[in-house]
């Protein structure tokens, strides 16, 4: 590429190096290959960024990803809305999603409880998950946290929360690996942990 700006090109690899899993070689091989696109590819790539940040925002009802006022699971009727299942990522609801198994709808917490990152209950939104209990059609509550500290403490913390209402509270069984992802677990160790869920 001929008389590039190095600086512009460091300041591309320092955004590159932002994400999470990049480290500096990773960035400085997509900063070379977003060089070499083409411009109408390279205008297409920032176009679709803007665009999702400006189109993609918080369903109303379970703050999951949405283009739309409702995300298309609590659009459905052919969900069972007694049934919801407590995640902390959108990247969680598209791995349980993958099971074909969970027919009822989620609540995306966004985070965990996690004082020495500075991250209380007030900033997750756990609120929003409380506001939903009040018409009384949730019957069960499901905390698919990750089996971490944090996880853990944030399913603990939400559970005491919802016992006074009277819902069902389980916690998702430990197919899932002590330590891991959601979003890395497959369909089968998934389906196992929701059929072996235990009360909490």
């Amino acid at each position: 590429m001929a008389g590039f700006s190095v600086v512009t090109l460091q300041r591309l690899i320092e955004q590159f190096e932002r994400l999470p899993g990049i480290g500096h070689k990773s960035a400085q091989r997509l900063a070379f290959h977003v060089l070499n696109m083409k411009k109408e590819d390279a205008e297409a790539f920032s176009k679709i960024i803007l665009e999702a940040h400006e189109k993609i925002k918080k369903c109303s009802c379970c703050c999951n990803l949405a283009e739309e006022e409702l995300c298309p699971i609590c659009k459905s009727s052919k969900r069972d809305s007694s049934v919801v299942c407590v995640v902390e990522d959108p990247r969680d609801v598209m791995a349980f999603e993958r099971t074909h198994e969970f027919e009822g709808t989620y609540h995306v917490l966004h985070g965990v409880i996690s004082p020495m990152n500075g991250i209380g209950p007030e900033d997750i939104t756990i609120k929003e998950l409380l506001a939903r209990m009040g018409d009384g059609k949730i019957q069960e509550v499901i905390m698919a946290t990750n089996p971490t500290v944090e996880g853990e403490a944030t399913a603990m913390y939400i559970s005491r929360l919802l016992k006074p209402m009277g819902v069902s509270v389980s916690r998702l069984a430990y197919g899932v690996p002590v330590g891991a992802d959601l979003e890395y677990a497959d369909e089968v160790t998934l389906t196992r942990a929701l059929e072996g869920r235990r009360m909490i």
